[in-house]
């Protein structure tokens, strides 16, 4: 009885896996090798794919596909020199080989060597029988140097190759969004569904070029028909909520977002947008209902946290926002998003030492925002902490030079220091910027709006004739 093919690739990885348990030596032919190696390429599996080239090379030394196996693990492994030296010796003895032109550019291209990777090739496509993957790095290449006319052009030809290469229509569509092609893209997608009319992909992509343009109602019929080619196809569910959100149909895109539940396991996503569309109703349980099934899905969704804390915020209950924010922080406490809404909420409950804290992490966290600066100054003034508000607002002048707001509240803390002549200084600048905030050293420093050196600068800076 003969066995079929994949009976025999079967019953070639059992022999082989049984000879390295057993530590026995049994032949395979250089075909088997071949078989095994890709199998475990395939499954990731390096440390096997390694041993059975290996012991493949040592049965058949002159084996040129498993020297080119065991040159792209070199490769994978980032082992360049080995991988291309023996690349060279190989070539010397098969030139017409395309496999040893893809692995000496992918060499190049791991190099950052693109045009030259490029170079080899086109090579490679004059002497191969698989155009549509040597068409493909092409275009991967052409996308590393960020020539994106090339590389549609190159994925184009792929398609054209093999119409459902899906992964080469994302690629080309990619191309046209880089370019803002987004009425290109419409027309290549129109032209390849009239060839194949029931390709979700294709009107999927379609409504999100749409979407792009704001036509929602024509991104609408598109997404329909990515889901009447393929009823389970959750992408063109979520797309087509996001749509009827546009459009205002919150309950319509509850809809369609809740078939995405019943298709595969819920998504943090569609759980939160279904949230946002009950909020959007007024329906504020479901709303919160939603949001809590989000975070217990993604804890580490911070849109999800966000939206619990943002909901009671906008609802006044500080102490329930308080309790979500300092969950999420627990969960990620490098995420300035919620260290701002600590710091707001702590500021609302006049808990300003926490507040105080809340805005440090954020602008230590890169949130340089002159709100996160000011607030922050304030309150070390409310605190009584002088020398680190002057910190706080020197550090901020650096990424806002003579801002009037940072220059007058500077005057006013350098004056209750008694660094008098730093005080005059700040208040001069801050005056011939934005005489209209002086009010903001009335507020902050009424005795220092009050003192005579202060009064006369002021006069002075008003009526220069005097």
């Amino acid at each position: 009885m003969q066995l079929s093919s994949n009976e025999h690739n079967n019953f070639s990885l059992e022999r082989f896996e049984s000879m390295l348990k057993t530590n026995s030596v049994l032949f395979f032919d250089s075909e088997e090798f071949e078989e095994i190696v890709h199998h475990y390429l395939e499954n990731g599996k390096i440390a096997l794919a390694k041993k059975a080239t290996k012991l493949g090379l040592e049965q058949h030394p002159t084996s040129t596909n498993l020297k080119l196996f065991q040159i792209e693990m070199y490769i994978f492994e980032n082992q360049l020199d080995i991988a291309d030296e023996l690349l060279d010796e190989l070539y010397q003895l098969e030139q017409s080989n395309e496999e040893i032109y893809i692995q000496k550019a992918n060499i190049f291209s791991r190099r950052d060597k693109h045009k030259e990777a490029i170079s080899l090739l086109e090579q490679a496509l004059e002497i191969t029988d698989d155009e549509a993957d040597v068409l493909s790095l092409l275009g991967m290449e052409y996308l590393f140097l960020e020539d994106h006319e090339n590389a549609k052009h190159y994925f184009m030809k792929c398609l054209e190759e093999d119409e459902e290469d899906y992964s080469a229509l994302y690629n080309i569509i990619y191309c046209f969004e880089y370019l803002d092609e987004y009425e290109a893209a419409i027309d290549y997608l129109n032209d390849y569904l009239n060839k194949n009319p029931y390709c979700e992909v294709a009107w999927h992509q379609v409504g999100k070029q749409y979407y792009e343009l704001k036509d929602y109602t024509k991104a609408l019929a598109a997404f329909d028909f990515a889901i009447i080619s393929d009823d389970r196809f959750i992408g063109a569910y979520l797309e087509k909520g996001k749509v009827l959100e546009k459009l205002k149909k919150h309950g319509e895109a509850i809809e369609s977002y809740s078939i995405t539940l019943g298709l595969d396991d819920p998504t943090s996503y569609a759980l939160l947008r279904i949230g946002k569309c009950y909020e959007k109703l007024g329906n504020t349980e479901m709303a919160l209902q939603f949001y809590t099934k989000c975070v217990e899905e993604d804890s580490l969704l911070d849109k999800g946290w966000i939206a619990i804390t943002d909901f009671y915020i906008k609802n006044k209950q500080y102490q329930k926002a308080l309790y979500y924010i300092e969950k999420a922080i627990n969960i990620d406490s490098e995420n300035v998003h919620y260290w701002k809404r600590y710091a707001k909420i702590n500021n609302k409950l006049n808990l300003f030492e926490e507040a105080e804290v809340g805005y440090r992490k954020a602008l230590e966290l890169g949130n340089y925002e002159m709100e996160s600066w000011l607030t922050r100054g304030d309150i070390l003034i409310n605190l009584g902490e002088y020398e680190a508000a002057v910190n706080n607002f020197n550090q901020a002048l650096e990424f806002y030079p003579e801002h009037a707001e940072l220059e007058y509240r500077l005057s006013g803390l350098y004056f209750m220091l008694s660094e008098n002549d730093k005080g005059a200084f700040h208040l001069k600048n801050a005056l011939k910027s934005e005489p209209e905030y002086l009010m903001i050293l009335e507020e902050l420093f009424p005795q220092v709006y009050q003192m005579d050196l202060v009064v006369e600068i002021i006069k002075q800076l008003k009526n220069p004739s005097l």
